[in-house]
């Protein structure tokens, strides 16, 4: 039977709704896919939930493709489990908590490693039971700080979550090939673009780390590619560190004056006029070594600070500074953080105190805050930083003679045109949207739950594990906002709530008769159809919703049966052409 618009639940509106930032948001709720139920959280209307089946199908159909079995969890989970593997506090805020009325606590999944885990533990006991792959389809929870762009970044979402269970690392390494293989298939059947980068494991842990993701310039996620195939994300990009320089010869460092020099640029500005150097050559921002104090928030609520130094042309990259520091959270150190560490200088720290001969900054240093450096400050690198002084600086300050770090700390902005990791090329930078992410998380979680099984000599080996994820709901946002004109939506025909969308467009009874025939015709072929046979609504109306709803193929039944003719209308290519009735729906086929 077709999907009659004059019963669907559905109201198509003409307005952007107010809390809509990005163009997928707005049309999936003007075309009455989703409505919204509270911050990040949507109900889901009948044609939204049969575009979210088809992607389902699709993925359990390669999910068997490639070994998988379906399994289901609860969303609601008890504590102990997370507890265990320590997640429990190192999720924070982002984990739903909650009580039952005997004061147990629980939780809303975000993700089901431990459950995974314990099942397997529970049921398997032997090598001969392994390798195994299980997956789910199920709600996820994560209490976003900011929900936003609608399905893109919700506090709660469906998730395809798979985990392999294997005996050795060879093992795992298959498995991981067969979940990214699937994933491809999964992607190009949806007609998803998408690329593959390295990306780093953060909190998950584990060996190896890649993320699927969709370019789109209303991306969250920053990744980088070079012209010899090199792909990852920000977070993953390990900056290529200079050859160090010799330390002989090198000029003494000297304490120079600079009042008003709060920021690189005056101090650039003030060094070429009073310090010129030597080479003739003027001093640049990448010249100077700024030194940034960061605060570091432990899941136990332990806040440290850390000083890191990085060349002055670049900034902080706010990701690479999460990943770099997870699990805990990273923020620039506050008033009070200074008022409790009068060692810091505000705008003249450096790692040295020439006057009185000693490193400041570091765990041997008389201030006791981390002092970590930008890979690129290396041994024999002269610097123009802070004297920790008011308002004085020193000059050439040389990596390895006057100043040392207790380790690297690689969060500085990546830029297009940097060079990539593995030698391929200068890097360029573009903007996606995570689809999936798949990681060989090893061992982490099995010995943290005791899942072991008996090898061939009998003895108890420690299973090793992967982690494969797909937003599923995520998808359907990220199709619909690459799949759109000024009209509506255009869903590729793999993901459309219907293959064939027939609008009858006049009030005469065979124009109502001849559409429904068509309609059956096209059902008893095989084919999926949405039928606007609504009575009292214009034809301008039902086009604009033919057009805001986004089935790709339309047949508009209407003023052409007069010579026996219908409309065929392609939404993707904009071609709208007249066939005869009686072929209609060969031409479909």
């Amino acid at each position: 039977m077709p999907i009659r618009l004059s019963t669907l639940f559905l109201r198509t509106l003409r307005e952007d709704p107010s809390d809509a930032e990005v163009t997928s948001h707005k049309l999936l709720v003007r075309a009455g896919y989703i409505r919204r139920a509270a911050p990040g959280v949507y109900t889901w209307l009948p044609l939204g939930l049969a575009v979210k089946a088809k992607i389902e199908q699709v993925v359990r159909e390669e999910m068997a493709a490639a070994g998988a079995q379906e399994v289901f969890f609860p969303a609601l989970l008890p504590r102990e489990p997370y507890e265990a593997t320590g997640r429990w506090t190192e999720y924070g805020d982002n984990l739903f908590r909650l009580q039952d009325r005997k004061k147990a606590d629980y939780l809303l999944a975000p993700t089901h490693e431990e459950m995974f885990t314990l099942l397997v533990k529970d049921l398997y006991t032997s090598y001969k039971d392994l390798p195994v792959c299980l997956y789910q389809i199920q709600n996820k929870y994560r209490d976003e700080a900011r929900p936003r762009a609608g399905l893109l970044r919700g506090r709660e979402f469906v998730m395809k979550d798979a985990y392999s269970f294997d005996l050795t690392d060879e093992g795992l390494v298959a498995s991981y090939q067969a979940q990214r293989d699937a994933y491809e298939r999964i992607f190009t059947r949806l007609g998803v673009d998408y690329v593959i980068v390295k990306a780093d494991a953060g909190a998950m842990g584990g060996s190896a780390s890649e993320e699927f993701l969709s370019p789109s310039p209303i991306g969250e996620d920053t990744f980088v590619r070079s012209p010899g195939g090199y792909a990852a994300n920000v977070e993953a990009v390990q900056t290529v560190a200079p050859a160090p320089l010799p330390i002989e010869g090198q000029p003494a460092a000297v304490v120079h004056p600079s009042p008003n020099t709060p920021t690189i640029a005056s101090l650039v500005d003030l060094a070429n006029a009073t310090v010129p150097r030597a080479d003739g050559r003027a001093w640049t921002a990448a010249d100077t070594l700024k030194n940034v104090v960061l605060a570091l928030t432990s899941p136990e609520g332990k806040r440290e600070l850390v000083v890191v130094g990085l060349p002055g042309d670049r900034e902080v990259d706010a990701k690479r500074a999460e990943a770099a520091f997870s699990p805990n959270d990273v923020e620039p150190a506050t008033e009070s953080d200074f008022e409790k560490n009068p060692g810091l200088v505000k705008g003249y720290i450096g790692p040295v105190k020439l006057d009185e001969g000693e490193q400041v900054l570091g765990l041997e240093g008389s201030t006791k805050i981390r002092y970590l450096l930008d890979p690129r400050v290396v041994d024999g690198t002269a610097w123009i930083t802070g004297a920790n002084i008011a308002e004085k600086h020193v000059f050439d300050l040389v990596k390895g003679r006057d100043f040392n770090a207790d380790g690297i700390a690689d969060i500085a902005e990546v830029r297009a045109g940097d060079e990539a990791p593995d030698g391929s090329g200068p890097l360029e930078l573009a903007r996606g949207i995570e689809i999936g992410h798949v990681f060989q998380l090893g061992r982490k979680y099995a010995e943290a739950l005791d899942l072991r099984v008996l090898d061939e000599n009998g003895k108890l080996q420690v299973v090793t594990m992967g982690s494969y994820g797909i937003g599923v709901t995520r998808l359907v946002s990220v199709l619909a906002e690459a799949n759109n004109d000024e009209k509506g939506l255009i869903w590729p025909e793999a993901v459309s709530p219907a293959d064939v969308y027939v609008v009858a467009a006049g009030k005469d009874d065979v124009v109502y008769e001849t559409a429904e025939r068509l309609a059956a015709e096209l059902e008893a072929a095989g084919k999926s159809v949405i039928l606007d046979d609504r009575q009292k609504v214009s034809p301008g109306v039902k086009f604009g919703d033919a057009e805001l709803i986004g089935v790709p193929k339309i047949v508009i039944v209407g003023r052409g049966l007069e010579t026996g003719e219908v409309d065929l209308w392609d939404r993707r290519s904009g071609e709208r052409r007249p066939v005869k009735v009686e072929s209609a729906v060969a031409e479909l086929l």
